[in-house]
């Protein structure tokens, strides 16, 4: 058997509508898991798991605002009651809103708090409770992170951010230790993503400038560029795949660990 072979495995993406996580749905689906796509874009969200469901998985979406821990409760009833069990949680919802340090606004850092910080915990609460042995699905499990290569380096404009993306490692870390000691039986590992020209990625580029941190979009994006090693900027095949392994029993003999995905850019 492929190790990489996620046949039966049953899976919830947060911010799985579009962009980096609607990738992980879709690889995860390749690898042969059933995938719930939860977020709070209800029709993007919708549009996500019906193409997956046309290919031939069974997927669903479940409306899923991160910062609420009875959302969560719901969704996670929702996953195990559509799919059948839940045993993969990829925690990916995510916000990023670019300031200079002398310029934050504690509204705009207290929502990625909330969202980056706040929506991983309570994702690794309720997928301990129903993973754990005593769970509603009760068949331990792996829940992969997404963290960032801000949390590796010190690029400016992000230092609120980067903040965030540094605690979800943390969250990480607590979580495989608290898991493994508990016998719970769920794997807790997190991944760097370096930047991805998605929508998110590409307004931090124009926030940068706006900032004034840089003279144009081209040359924000050539500095990321010059400071990673393989030469160019990621791609959201690249974040699937790593969150594949992560899922998979290839990596069985990991937890607690945070897998770089930047191109060398955080070494």
């Amino acid at each position: 058997m492929n190790a990489h072979d996620l046949q039966g495995r049953k899976a919830l993406v947060t911010g799985g509508a579009r962009g980096i996580g609607a990738a992980i749905a879709q690889a995860l689906a390749a690898a042969g898991a059933s995938v719930m796509i939860g977020d709070v874009m209800e029709d993007t969200g919708r549009e996500t798991a019906s193409a997956l469901a046309s290919n031939g998985t069974k997927a669903d979406f479940v409306r899923l605002d991160v910062t609420d821990d009875a959302n969560w409760a719901t969704a996670v009833d929702a996953t195990i009651r559509s799919l059948g069990g839940f045993d993969l949680l990829i925690n990916n919802a995510g916000i990023e809103i670019t300031s200079l340090v002398a310029e934050i606004d504690p509204a705009d850092l207290r929502r990625m708090l909330d969202v980056n910080v706040v929506g991983t915990a309570l994702g690794m609460k309720h997928a301990f409770r129903a993973m754990r042995p005593e769970g509603a699905a009760g068949k331990g499990g792996a829940v992969v992170n997404i963290a960032s290569v801000a949390a590796t380096i010190a690029f400016p404009g992000i230092a609120g951010y980067s903040a965030t993306k540094s605690a979800v490692d943390r969250l990480t870390r607590v979580g495989a230790m608290e898991s493994g000691k508990l016998g719970y039986g769920v794997r807790v590992n997190c991944i760097y993503p370096g930047l991805v020209p998605t929508i998110m990625g590409q307004k931090l580029a124009t926030d940068v400038v706006a900032a004034g941190l840089f003279p144009s979009v081209e040359a924000a994006i050539g500095a990321v560029i010059e400071q990673t090693p393989l030469g160019r900027l990621g791609e959201v095949g690249d974040m699937a795949d790593a969150v594949v392994f992560l899922s998979s029993d290839a990596s069985r003999f990991i937890t607690g660990a945070g897998l770089s995905v930047d191109g060398g850019m955080g070494m």
